[in-house]
């Protein structure tokens, strides 16, 4: 009795530990939200106010007044979208090749892959701009999507994830007469689902947040994706301006509720991706 209740205790403390640090972590953003939701008049009041007390909508009403924040969204969803799903499609072709797959040369191709994820994307703008130029993609949406196809980390996460499933499916597929396309997307994909929804929440967030690309890939106004129109409206009307706050809630609660919604294959294909490698 005396050790569970030590453990009952000690257990209770931990929860109330991690929930004080969980609600720490989460107060900027639940903060930043209650601005935004709160009249401009009202808002940054200390001590700070955590219910948007009064009540407005007119914050997220008076963005499209100053950036085209439609436009903008609608480009962002766009090279999310494709790069998402295009960088998926070719991860699994080449997992599986990596995974299933002999041939000559296989663990220095893929040791010499891996090395690129040791390279900065700041060191190799230069030469994709140039490239970029040279097929007349500078200011195109194309520009961002396109180098995005290939996830190297996408790959080795889904190569990993491929040698935890026995490979005496294969065989029984063989016998059956199923070849490499079959297997691949009859069988390994469908039991592949934690991880590439996982993978799915991972790229989506990374393309839908840059901002570093659209920034020296684009010019005009109609081509700019949301990170970078909300440092233009940042820059135009302050840091502290609550429609900045609105802009940015408006931003970052699809990717919150994507993560909501997917958080059960993100933790699953995390602790099964390393069980057999």
């Amino acid at each position: 009795m005396r050790r569970r209740r030590k453990f009952s205790t000690g257990s209770a403390l931990l929860d109330l530990l991690l929930l004080v640090i969980g609600l720490v972590m989460v107060s900027p953003l639940v903060w930043m939200v209650v601005q935004a939701l709160t009249e401009a008049g009202s808002a940054f009041s200390l001590p700070p106010n955590w219910l948007p007390i009064p009540f407005s909508l007119d914050n997220f009403a008076q963005i499209e007044g100053l950036i085209p924040f439609g436009r903008m969204a609608l480009n962002s969803i766009l090279v999310a979208v494709i790069s998402t799903v295009g960088s998926l499609f070719i991860a699994v072709l080449a997992a599986y090749a990596f995974s299933r797959i002999d041939f000559r040369g296989k663990q220095g191709i893929f040791v010499l892959m891996l090395s690129a994820l040791m390279v900065p994307g700041q060191l190799i703008v230069i030469p994709v701009f140039i490239l970029m130029r040279t097929l007349g993609l500078v200011d195109n949406l194309a520009s961002l999507w396109l180098p995005a196809l290939i996830n190297v980390f996408a790959i080795f996460f889904l190569r990993q994830y491929f040698n935890t499933i026995p490979r005496e499916l294969d065989e029984a597929a063989r016998i059956d007469g199923a070849g490499h396309f079959w297997i691949l997307f009859r069988m390994l994909v469908p039991l592949s689902g934690p991880a590439l929804s996982a993978l799915a929440v991972l790229g989506f967030e990374a393309s839908w947040n840059n901002y570093f690309t659209p920034l020296i890939f684009l010019s005009s106004p109609e081509q700019m994706t949301l990170p970078v129109g909300l440092v233009s409206l940042q820059a135009a009307q302050g840091g502290s301006s609550v429609v900045v706050f609105a802009a940015v809630t408006a931003v970052v609660l699809p990717i919150l509720v994507l993560f909501l919604v997917f958080q059960r294959h993100f933790v699953a294909s995390i602790a099964q991706s390393g069980l057999r490698g």
